[in-house]
């Protein structure tokens, strides 16, 4: 007799195959959702002002010290010498953030020209592979046809080799500068950073004489030295009377000289680093002017090695090379107008007011 034929019956997936799978679709989903954050430099600036770690705690500051100077000035038991900290104590709290904003400009200006940077350099470094390439095995051939030697051939591979791995080192610098700029943006770990072309920067406006005007009133350390001056002079005020030892009047004045000389030091400290910080501001606008002249000059060269090529009287390796030669130039003159932009945040550091024009 014929045996019937037995179906087997279908086996339930296991649950943990089931929870594995599930959380496979959700990772890939979440991965294919996640989307990188596109700045421009204006918008990077802005948001680290507005809610980086560093602002942040800046504005906390400000308004403890706030909270702090109300309540003192409202006790009618508090001292004038209590009164002059607290007010002092504020005063403080405004500088520090004000400088703390500055040198957040500063940094997101450096990291996302570090990004920018770092993917400009990336792209002149795989032109020079292609080229120190293409380069080896013209030189491979010349070899074969006795026009070259071995050395030649070494020479050659040593060049690619030296430019493919600096074409490596750009290519992991990208990634550690974004991290660094997404951290200051106070951004998520692993938040994908994605930075567009920087504008061009801004003329330097603004007079050295004008910038040195009213630096005391807006350097934090200034701030502090010229505060530790005026309760230096109240000690004294406080102490020069005939009920109080003559030690302690003569200790109040001691004091009072070592403040001024420390807040004389200061200031003149704080102008030379604004001198400088203003003419390195100058050479880094002459620098981006030179770099552009190379670059029309470069250009030039390109359109001969091109007009030879048709000519037949060059090769198109020196096309090549010309046009390697010509984003060597593009690249030098997005680090000049780079290391402007650099000059002109450290000079808004000095000055303590923003001359970039990102953080009005």
């Amino acid at each position: 007799m014929t045996q019937p034929h037995l179906i087997a019956p279908t086996r339930p997936r296991p649950l943990a195959l089931n929870v594995l799978a599930l959380l496979a679709t959700l990772s890939l989903a979440a991965q294919a959702g996640a989307q990188a954050t596109v700045l421009d430099l204006s918008s990077a600036v802005s948001r680290a002002l507005a809610s980086g770690p560093d602002t942040t705690t800046g504005r906390a500051n400000l308004q403890k010290a706030q909270a702090n100077d109300k309540a003192v000035r409202a006790d009618p038991t508090s001292l004038i010498t209590d009164q002059l900290s607290a007010q002092q104590g504020l005063d403080n709290a405004q500088a520090n953030l004000a400088s703390t904003k500055l040198n957040v400009l500063q940094t997101v200006i450096t990291q996302y020209l570090n990004i920018y940077e770092a993917e400009q350099r990336e792209a002149l470094n795989a032109a020079q592979v292609n080229y120190y390439s293409r380069n080896l095995q013209i030189t491979q051939a010349r070899l074969a046809a006795r026009v070259a030697t071995a050395l030649d051939v070494t020479k050659a591979q040593n060049n690619l080799a030296s430019n493919q791995q600096e074409l490596a080192d750009a290519r992991a610098q990208r990634p550690i500068a974004a991290a660094q700029l997404a951290k200051t943006l106070g951004l998520g770990s692993g938040t994908a950073v994605t930075v567009k072309a920087p504008p061009a920067p801004p003329q330097l406006s603004a007079t050295l004489a004008s910038l040195q005007s009213g630096l005391e009133d807006r350097l934090a350390n200034l701030v502090q030295a010229a505060g530790a001056v005026a309760s230096a002079q109240l000690q004294v005020k406080v102490a020069d009377n005939d009920y109080t030892p003559a030690r302690t009047l003569q200790d109040a004045q001691t004091a009072l000289s070592n403040a001024q000389r420390d807040l004389d030091s200061a200031r003149k400290a704080a102008l030379t680093s604004l001198n400088d910080a203003y003419r390195a501001a100058q050479n880094a606008r002459e620098q981006v002017g030179i770099s552009a002249a190379t670059v029309s000059a470069q250009q030039t060269a390109v359109n001969q090695a091109q007009a030879r090529l048709k000519a037949g009287t060059a090769a198109a390796i020196d096309v090549q090379n010309a046009q390697v030669q010509l984003l060597s130039a593009q690249f030098s003159l997005t680090q000049a107008q780079d290391n402007l932009w650099k000059a002109l945040a450290a000079l808004s550091v000095a000055a303590g007011k923003d001359v970039t024009g990102l953080a009005q």
